[in-house]
């Protein structure tokens, strides 16, 4: 079994900011109580014409640049996301169309806001089989698609953008240990209840608003916060370490509050916690492949060190994995 490693990182996030003072104009609401609530001043919201794979394309090409490849050396490309383009072809093939990307093989992966750890994961295990060398991992959402920009409890939380990273065989930035995990009996309380088997798009469906987002906050706090803290213990023990051992936790960018309960509980300071929430809002499975990105960008980690990421989403998912720098 071969080590896996990160060799190459990029990001993509649309020029256009939609900041907490534009949402006062659009929904009773105000910036103080979003901000309280949620720690988020702003997001990036995609134009009408730009789709999930364009974000997805953007983020692709930085991160090859980085890895010094050309499209052509991709063996698979795996897409972690809910806002596909369509129903299908799924959004992995559209985006090896855009690149050139003619040797790769291609799927998705539908995870919410775990998918990035979750592609990350299955990636790693092709990879370290020997089935594949480079692949191309993103995470990419234009979740304003599907915002409820009537309903002020959730149209202030989400943004679009997309993130990814190349993995190879390789020692460089790798990745150490994991733990995912699921459950189907929270799956009412994050949803978008329509335009699947279950409810195909219909007049009625339409004029209810089944289309869009719908979330259960208070409950899925309470569980985020719990299951965060244990998928990131779990993925530690796992690597042979303790957190005292961790420099820096990635969680994904749901809540500020959130993410500083989850700090709390694990017995990590501030400083260890990366955070770009307030720019960006939740942009489910981009969120964390951005903040993995703006880390090295920013150069948070040295070589040596370990990171977490961590995330928690609809169906219900959360998992972890830890990075040797």
């Amino acid at each position: 079994m071969r080590d896996v490693g990160i060799i190459g990182l990029g990001k993509y996030l649309p020029p256009k900011s939609l900041t907490n003072k534009d949402l006062e104009k659009m929904v009773d609401t105000t910036d103080e109580w979003i901000i309280t609530r949620t720690g988020i001043k702003e997001r990036r919201i995609a134009p009408k014409d730009v789709a999930c794979s364009d974000l997805a394309t953007e983020a692709a090409r930085s991160a090859l640049k980085d890895a010094n490849l050309k499209p052509e050396e991709l063996g698979l490309i795996i897409v972690a996301t809910i806002t596909s383009d369509m129903q299908f072809p799924s959004t992995s093939c559209l985006l090896q169309k855009k690149l050139g990307a003619k040797n790769a093989c291609c799927f998705d992966i539908s995870a919410a806001c775990t998918g990035f750890i979750y592609a990350l994961v299955t990636a790693k295990q092709f990879i370290s089989s020997g089935a594949y060398k480079n692949v191309l991992v993103v995470g990419a959402e234009k979740l304003t698609g599907m915002v409820d920009w009537k309903d002020r409890s959730t149209c202030v939380l989400f943004g679009d953008g997309a993130g990814a990273c190349i993995l190879a065989p390789s020692g460089q930035r790798k990745l150490v240990s994991e733990y995912l995990a699921s459950d189907g009996e929270g799956s009412d309380l994050l949803k978008v209840p329509a335009g699947g088997s279950l409810l195909p798009t219909s007049f009625e469906t339409v004029k209810n608003r089944l289309h869009f987002l719908q979330m259960q906050g208070n409950e899925v706090f309470k569980i985020a916060v719990k299951v965060m803290a244990e998928a990131a213990d779990m993925a530690i023990k796992r690597a042979g370490l303790e957190c005292r051992d961790i420099k820096l936790l990635i969680p994904h960018q749901a809540n500020l509050r959130i993410l500083m309960a989850v700090a709390k509980k694990m017995g990590l300071s501030e400083d260890r916690l990366f955070l770009n929430v307030e720019k960006y809002g939740n942009m489910s499975a981009a969120s964390t492949a951005v903040a993995l990105c703006e880390a090295y960008e920013e150069n948070r980690v040295k070589q040596g060190e370990y990171v977490v990421l961590v995330a928690f989403g609809s169906g219900l998912t959360w998992g972890a994995c830890v990075i040797k720098w």
